[in-house]
């Protein structure tokens, strides 16, 4: 009976200690994910985009220039810089003070409606191109002195969309709007992209990322966009504003920032990024998704990154 009672209380310091241990790795864990913030959050989608990450293309002889329609006239899109400035639209270029160095860059990108009236000493206010997602075209065209005109002097717009809003054979409201810009601005040149160009863009973000497009209901960013044509058309590219993939689980990711420079009252960043990469229902952007492949990409096409540095 003694040597009984000693074997089960045995026992039950086993169990005690293996609970024990349990508790406190299963405690270790919860501090740990609540010390890298919201990184657990949308790991999922990254890992799994990363571990099937497929050979990179060679951006340089992708697609070539041949997928740019041009809106007006029998224009070609053989634009070449030695030097870019790709601006964001993030807020965190605000107190950069980096206008003057943007202003100097043989050529200028943004994106979108981002404007530059206000912000020309974080901004400066030069534009070579603009790229425009189809969702964006009636908030350019309704301030044409702020998008359009430019400071250079043949400034190119970029538009991309679905094929049957913004495509040549297009009958809606959308393309007729790009039609009139076109021609009332005789120095701009504007450009849609081809319906197999669009097809190219998605299959590259699947050959980048191991996720076809459609079936992980991911949306190209227009970052996305504004990258790959980037490098079609630079040798070096300098981006302003971009923030490294791992932000948002960071220390510094903790500081609540407007998604947009220029709508201060806007969503928060980082809430936008992992609520869009951990969407599950519906269609969502994956920002962080995609900056992984531009983190492998400047290895690659000379880019660089500031404010932040990464």
């Amino acid at each position: 009976m003694g040597l009984r009672l000693v074997d089960k209380q045995g026992q039950q310091n086993q169990r005690m200690v293996i609970f024990g241990a349990v508790f406190l790795l299963t405690t270790l864990l919860i501090l740990y994910s609540s010390n890298t913030g919201n990184d657990a959050v949308y790991t999922s989608f990254r890992v799994a985009a990363h571990r099937h990450a497929l050979k990179v293309t060679d951006l340089k002889t992708w697609a070539g220039k041949e997928g740019y329609v041009p809106v007006r006239n029998k224009k070609n899109m053989n634009l070449h810089c030695h030097y870019c400035a790709l601006v964001t639209s993030s807020s965190h270029v605000l107190g950069s003070r980096a206008g003057e160095e943007i202003n100097s860059a043989e050529c200028v990108i943004r994106m979108n409606d981002a404007p530059t009236s206000g912000y020309e000493a974080d901004v400066g206010n030069r534009t070579t191109v603009r790229v425009v997602a189809h969702s964006s075209v009636f908030r350019v065209t309704r301030r044409p002195k702020e998008y359009l005109k430019g400071t250079g002097s043949n400034p190119i717009i970029i538009f991309w969309g679905p094929p049957n809003k913004i495509g040549k054979d297009a009958k809606g409201t959308l393309y007729r709007i790009i039609q009139k810009v076109s021609m009332t601005y005789n120095n701009l040149s504007c450009f849609t992209i081809t319906p197999s160009k669009m097809k190219k863009f998605d299959s590259l973000f699947q050959k980048e990322t191991g996720r076809d497009r459609q079936k992980s209901q991911s949306w190209l960013s227009t970052g996305w966009f504004t990258m790959v044509i980037a490098i079609e058309m630079c040798d070096n590219i300098k981006v302003y504003g971009m923030v490294p993939p791992n932000h948002c689980g960071s220390k510094s990711g903790s500081k609540k920032m407007p998604y947009h420079y220029y709508k201060p009252r806007g969503s928060d960043e980082c809430l936008t990024y992992i609520q869009n990469e951990s969407g599950r229902r519906g269609n969502h952007h994956r920002f962080i998704t995609e900056k992984q492949v531009f983190a492998r990409w400047a290895k690659l096409y000379n880019i660089t990154y500031t404010h932040p540095k990464w």
